[in-house]
């Protein structure tokens, strides 16, 4: 386990303490299907996170209190994008059907119409590790997440810091302010390599993680066609199971 600050009380502490605290081990490892594995130590998952809090405020106009609606399955990439919309303030919707600025989407021709009609920006998430750009033709206005986010700062220094009382993730059950974020949302976690399932959803697999980074541990993901074999298990030294939704 990693010796992380006392007491973590915002995503801004969180992500300092992964840029500081041991930043070349692993914190996030991804099972992907035909047997795609991403890892991303602390210091890269940081990288990762910055330089797309960089393009969602520099390109798409996020600022504290926007919402950020993220139709994405439980992934390494969306727990970037969770923890970069956090970083700039905004407000992370899972589908509590907020009024959004952007939308990050595996399906952007879904979303096109509605993009247009509120005058929100939509970014194509490509997910495939290797996939540089997306495959196929994109909706007009619509940002390439793949090839746009290379070109932007490894660092993020946002201006403005969010108010306590915004909403930080929502919902269908509810929103979580910022002030509660690592405090009520969060899983209560403990350190070591930890499992969790994609298949449990993106709410859970946000809250098992956060609370687990909190605590000085690393994620590994699986996705649903993944199956946690025992040589999977004692390859990637996973210590525990982290919890499943109720």
């Amino acid at each position: 386990m990693l010796c992380m600050p006392a007491h973590i009380s915002s995503p801004t502490d969180l992500l300092a303490a992964l840029r500081r605290v041991d930043p070349t081990s692993p914190r996030l490892t991804w099972y992907g299907p035909s047997g795609e594995r991403v890892e991303l130590s602390g210091r890269v998952l940081d990288n990762w996170v910055a330089k797309t809090a960089n393009l969602l405020c520099d390109e798409l106009d996020v600022e504290p209190g926007s919402v950020v609606r993220l139709d994405l399955p439980p992934h390494w990439r969306t727990l970037c994008w969770a923890l970069a919309g956090w970083a700039a303030g905004a407000t992370v919707d899972l589908g509590a059907g907020l009024d959004p600025a952007v939308v990050a989407t595996t399906d952007p021709a879904a979303w096109a119409d509605a993009a247009a009609a509120n005058n929100s920006f939509l970014a194509a998430v490509a997910l495939p590790a290797l996939q540089m750009r997306w495959d196929g033709e994109l909706p007009e206005g619509a940002v390439d997440y793949a090839s746009e986010v290379r070109a932007h700062g490894d660092v993020f220094t946002a201006f403005d810091a969010p108010h306590a009382d915004t909403a930080a993730v929502a919902t269908e059950e509810g929103s979580t302010s910022y002030a509660e974020l690592m405090e009520s949302y969060a899983e209560a976690g403990d350190g070591g390599r930890v499992l969790l399932r994609a298949g449990d959803g993106l709410d859970a697999v946000l809250r098992a993680a956060l609370g687990i980074w909190s605590a000085g541990g690393s994620v590994v993901l699986l996705h649903p066609d993944v199956e946690a074999t025992d040589h999977l298990v004692a390859t990637e030294k996973i210590t525990r199971e982290g919890p499943r939704p109720h």
